[in-house]
């Protein structure tokens, strides 16, 4: 059974904004959001969700095919709207797509009503995870490695952004769930 951690994470500081929000996972492709995430939602009680699973369901289709059969702006519009649901829901862990934060839109509204946290990978840490896992369209294109590391720096500015930034290492998840955990009970909102 899992350790409810929850409880140790309420301090004067932080605890009425805590108990009331979403912790919400940023980052690349590879990063652990959904494997670090499913751990930490069960180290801290609550629900996992992954919002590309949450959008899927939403329209019907595969991230990929809504990529394909409506184009990128229609992706992030629903996006958007997923993750809007999902933050006015009752605080959980959640997993967003590689690309949510990087829009202004999606990232106010996740900074506003959630804990965002960017996990921070080294590229050879990234390439490592998502080379193992051939469903990622990236990872089709001769240049995979090129195009991850363009990304890599493309989007770091922004993912720095976040809330809280939590190394995400090679090795146990655990030490990645340890650190984002010790990152949260030392977290205070902005005013």
């Amino acid at each position: 059974m899992a350790e409810d951690r929850s409880s140790t994470l309420k301090t004067d500081r932080n605890e009425a904004t805590w108990a009331t929000r979403t912790v919400a996972l940023v980052g690349l492709m590879g990063a652990g959001k959904s494997t670090v995430g499913r751990r930490l939602a069960s180290k801290l009680g609550r629900p996992f969700v992954d919002s590309d699973d949450e959008i899927e369901k939403a329209a019907g289709l595969s991230v990929s095919d809504i990529f394909a059969l409506h184009g990128e702006e229609e992706f992030r519009r629903v996006e958007r709207k997923v993750l809007q649901r999902l933050l006015d829901g009752p605080p959980q862990v959640l997993a967003t797509g590689g690309g949510a934060y990087l829009n202004d839109v999606t990232r106010d509204l996740m900074r506003k009503h959630a804990i965002t946290i960017w996990l921070n990978a080294d590229l050879e840490t990234l390439w490592k995870r998502v080379s193992r896992r051939n469903h990622r369209p990236l990872l089709r294109r001769p240049d995979a490695k090129e195009v991850l590391s363009n990304l890599f720096d493309e989007r770091r500015p922004i993912y720095e952004l976040a809330d809280l930034t939590v190394p995400s290492v090679d090795g146990p998840h655990s030490k990645t769930v340890t650190s984002i955990i010790k990152a949260l009970e030392t977290w205070t909102p902005k005013p």
